[in-house]
């Protein structure tokens, strides 16, 4: 038996009857988490105000009886009431967020993400609810640690600290929210774990991403192909069922609201991502960095021996084989003129 299966096993010991609440299920990460809590046998109340998420991705759990869906906004404290009642685990996903164009472009709509998650967790404590599992980000890390990508860099957990430098709006958002959940651990008993994301990509993804936003321009094959920065900012992408793999074992496992990275340790430029996009889709097009565009940090990998050690978790899907499943999903489910049309918005909007 492999470690996956194992973990299978134990995500259907921990959740199977148990009533679990997934704010944000109709994202795409959110959805993925549905799929897998569905298989385990978890009773799943989903909220989403489908700001960002589609109602299709969980359709089919809808109207098969497998999940309670509420469309509503957890920014509003009544709201977030309802939403708690009754529930043992809350996943909490739902959030303002975008890829690197939004974030960049849209703080104060970032700045709801305080709101929102002050109304959540006030929330799951007044509930009594037993566990907060909550979506963080590798943007609670220090900007400056993350500006050479020369440097052989993984962030590890115990870097951020004080002195905070943040990612923009969002990531102090996310990083108030890993403060606040150890505040109600400490004052009020609440189990928790803040997972940090690096990077997802993955079918159901969207074009304000940097993967699918490089998918999405050799789709319609433009010529120049644009490139936002210099394209020798380095990432670690990693497959969503990897997160969703994670995010369970450390729902399983961690109580004491600590953090965890989740994240490959894959390092790749993002001029090498898109070359490797050209090669599987065959365009050939001139490659026009856009240096005047929002790039983010330089050099953004996470260590993840906490994950491999505390949850026995390091991603199984390398980069290629990732790449090649989400650009079948996204030539299967798109429309080259309907793609073309929209992509210069949906590059900086939800």
């Amino acid at each position: 038996m492999n470690d996956r299966d194992d973990s299978s096993e134990e995500v259907a010991r921990a959740f199977r009857g148990c009533p679990v609440l997934v704010t944000g299920g109709a994202s795409f990460i959110g959805s993925h988490l549905v799929d897998a809590l569905v298989s385990a046998g978890a009773r799943i109340r989903v909220v989403d105000d489908l700001s960002s998420g589609k109602l299709a991705h969980i359709r089919r759990h809808i109207d098969s009886g497998a999940i309670e869906f509420v469309r509503a906004d957890l920014v509003d404290p009544r709201v977030a009431a309802e939403s708690a009642a009754g529930i043992h685990t809350v996943f909490h996903l739902a959030a303002n967020h975008g890829g690197r164009g939004y974030v960049d472009l849209h703080q104060a709509d970032c700045a709801t993400n305080l709101l929102l998650d002050g109304a959540v967790f006030r929330a799951c404590r007044l509930a009594g609810v037993k566990k907060v599992v909550y979506a963080s980000s590798g943007c609670v890390y220090p900007n400056h640690r993350q500006t050479d990508p020369a440097e052989w860099l993984f962030l590890s957990e115990d870097q951020v600290g004080p002195p905070y430098d943040a990612d923009n709006m969002y990531g102090w958002a996310k990083l108030m929210g890993e403060l606040s959940l150890r505040a109600y651990h400490r004052d009020y008993g609440l189990k928790s774990v803040s997972c940090r994301y690096f990077t997802v990509y993955g079918p159901r993804g969207h074009e304000n991403h940097a993967i699918m936003a490089m998918i999405a321009r050799a789709f319609i094959r433009q010529d120049p192909f644009e490139v936002w920065g210099s394209g020798r900012q380095v990432r670690n992408w990693t497959f969503v069922t990897d997160i969703v793999d994670g995010t369970l074992r450390a729902a399983a496992r961690i109580d004491d609201a600590r953090a965890v990275n989740l994240g490959t340790r894959e390092r790749i430029s993002v001029i090498d991502a898109v070359r490797q996009v050209l090669h599987i889709t065959g365009h050939r097009p001139e490659i026009r960095l856009r240096r005047d565009m929002p790039i983010g940090p330089m050099n953004r990998v996470a260590d993840s021996s906490l994950a491999e050690r505390l949850l026995n978790w390091m991603p199984r899907v390398r980069f290629d084989d990732g790449l090649r499943t989400t650009i079948d999903w996204y030539v299967t489910t798109h429309g080259r003129n309907d793609v073309a049309a929209r992509l210069a918005h949906r590059l900086t909007e939800r």
